[in-house]
């Protein structure tokens, strides 16, 4: 009675559920912002769908706060309580009943809807998205269009319930005659449409049907050739180990002392981790640089503005399936190097300050230059925590002599202590080009409210200098930005596939995985700075939580010793390969010193090893 009870879906054979009658009343609806609070709101189930408002006239009158597919939901209950709540990936909804009779009518409704509702997308999961979904009368379009972005909306949803519940709903189909070759079809088909079907509603843009094939078999494409580049590279495709199970581990005990404060100075379990630091987190953000190779080749300053724009948002893309984890906190003096001959690019990032804790990075490739130094600041609310980034971004472009630069927005991880954890970015991006006052770009990453159910949203334009809007910018951070009008908007950038079995190892995209790799060929060019050589991060990747917790303990206890000594010595650490300067407008920053790479051709960083102990 007092634990949440999760309810089962289809079961293996099951199949022609009597259709549900309708079901209606009021029920108590805890707000999603600021997620606290209880409102009542009149609801209706009727096919599987649950929509609700204020009042019986409101939802007469069509004026729907909210509709909620329970067929695709994770349903789970609370008896003692009397509370509801339905998972629908997007939110979670939290509900309420206060007399017990009207709580058990709910549930016993809201099974036998949503086994409806299973059963009808198990039979025919076209038909049953279409019906759901019909497009609004208010907008005229072809008949073909609507159906691919309906089906692609509900797709995704279904992609992830077959995900969460494969075996069942394979063996389910089976039982109703459907073949299992037919559903494995199906299944691929619908898991191809979340991933290069337009995401956004049917109220936002309709495509035509032969745009969008041509736009889905360009993306498939483009997806093919990055999988055969890894397998060309040699460069690995899954992690030693999956991601250890962190249901035991009380956060409240952890962090009830630690409200409002900076938590990158509080020690956790190293479960709590995942296997890359945040020196190699920044080196994410360069997976997609073919956007800024694209952009080095742009005559058109306001086209090359939108391409720069499409590559502040993709650094963003890695940390949708991220929520559950944190990176490993750099060492000061901590480095790390990628060069990719594939990208064309070579990277290194390193520690240069602890307090406050200062990252900064470098990258060079033939088309541009990109460097950024970024001081993080970690804080818990209690249900959530803010991750608040203060520095710039750096992007010169030789050959037309441009000088972008641009801030980041604040990151929330939402549901710390209970629930399904997931990320949310908000705030606004200004990227200006420093030499030139020929246009300007804003990008609004929207943050979540009561009234609208739409998340991760961007939005923003390119404008001249006299104020005119060039062009118009808009989609998801997770799922592709657009350029230009609907229904003629151009998709500017796309996100890669995500590698099999994501959700087990740590929810690192193929890019991520390759990043921690430790080759023999490396372990000599490398310094002992760099952060595939620390313990703790290694034994946590291969799956050794003892040994990584004895680690990050040693290695923790090391650190507060050397700051310790130097602060009594009064010694200032002076980074190796990065300087401070001051910029015109007297703010500093952290460049590099141009010596990473003379110092690895000649003599190497052999004779650093003598100097260095972090670990």
């Amino acid at each position: 009675l007092n634990s949440w009870e999760i309810i089962e879906g289809l079961k293996i054979g099951q199949s022609n559920v009597q259709r549900p009658d309708k079901h209606e009343g009021f029920m108590l609806k805890k707000r999603k912002w600021p997620l606290k609070g209880w409102h009542k709101r009149f609801f209706v189930l009727d096919n599987g769908i649950l929509k609700y408002s204020k009042s019986p006239i409101d939802i007469q009158k069509g004026k729907l706060h909210g509709s909620i597919d329970v067929g695709l939901s994770v349903m789970s209950i609370k008896k003692r309580a009397r509370r509801i709540d339905l998972d629908t990936e997007e939110h979670i909804y939290h509900l309420k009943v206060k007399s017990q009779d009207i709580f058990d009518a709910w549930v016993s409704k809201l099974r036998h809807h949503r086994l409806y509702r299973q059963n009808e997308i198990v039979r025919s999961p076209r038909e049953a998205t279409m019906r759901t979904f019909p497009p609004p009368a208010a907008i005229e379009s072809p008949q073909p269009a609507a159906s691919v972005v309906h089906e692609a909306k509900v797709s995704s949803r279904f992609s992830s319930m077959l995900l969460r519940n494969k075996e069942n709903f394979l063996l389910a189909g089976e039982q109703m005659g459907i073949p299992l070759t037919q559903q494995a079809s199906n299944e691929s088909r619908l898991s191809m449409s979340e991933s290069v079907s337009e995401f956004f509603d049917a109220q936002e843009v309709l495509l035509s049907a032969s745009s969008s094939e041509n736009e889905e078999q360009k993306w498939i494409n483009e997806r093919d050739k990055l999988v055969q580049a890894a397998f060309r590279n040699g460069r690995r495709i899954c992690l030693p180990a999956p991601c250890p199970d962190i249901s035991n581990i009380n956060l409240w005990n952890i962090l009830r002392n630690n409200i409002g404060k900076d938590l990158s100075k509080v020690s956790m379990p190293v479960e709590l981790n995942e296997p890359l630091n945040t020196l190699q987190r920044m080196c994410e953000e360069m997976e997609y640089s073919e956007l800024l190779d694209k952009a080095a080749e742009t005559e058109d300053p306001f086209e090359r503005m939108v391409l720069v724009a499409a590559f502040a948002v993709s650094g963003y893309s890695s940390t949708y399936y991220r929520a559950g984890s944190k990176p490993f906190n750099p060492l000061l003096g901590e480095t790390y190097e990628c060069i990719r001959e594939d990208k064309g690019f070579c990277f290194f990032s390193e520690q240069v300050s602890h307090h406050p804790p200062v990252s900064a990075c470098h990258c060079e490739s033939k088309n541009f230059t990109f460097w950024q130094d970024v001081r993080w600041k970690n804080k818990f609310w209690g249900k959530s925590m803010e991750i608040l980034p203060i520095g710039s971004v750096n992007l010169v472009i030789p050959r037309f002599g441009d000088h972008y630069e641009w801030n980041k927005v604040t990151t929330c991880v939402h549901n710390i202590l209970s629930g399904r954890r997931w990320i949310e970015h908000y705030g606004e991006i200004t990227i200006r080009n420093t030499k030139s006052s020929a246009c300007l770009c804003k990008l609004t990453f929207i943050k979540g409210n009561y009234w609208s159910s739409n998340v991760n949203e961007v939005q923003g334009f390119v404008m001249d200098q006299e104020g005119k809007v060039i062009h118009r910018l808009f989609g998801k951070w997770h799922e592709g930005l657009y350029c230009g009008i609907p229904p003629s908007a151009k998709c500017i950038w796309r996100p890669g596939s995500m590698p099999t079995d994501y959700e087990l190892y740590y929810g690192f995209t193929r890019f991520a995985i390759e990043l921690n790799e430790l080759c023999p060929e490396l372990k000599d060019a490398l310094p002992r700075t760099d952060a595939r050589f620390r313990p703790d991060q290694r034994h946590l990747e291969e799956g050794n939580l003892e040994m990584a917790s004895s680690e990050k303990q040693r290695i923790e206890d090391m650190q507060r010793t050397r700051r310790k000594w130097n602060e009594e010595n009064n010694i200032k650490h002076e980074p190796r390969f990065f300087k401070k300067v001051v910029d015109a407008n007297h703010r500093e920053r952290w460049v590099s010193n141009n010596t990473y790479w003379d110092l690895r051709k000649n003599p190497g960083f052999i004779n650093m090893e003598s100097t260095v102990m972090l670990w």
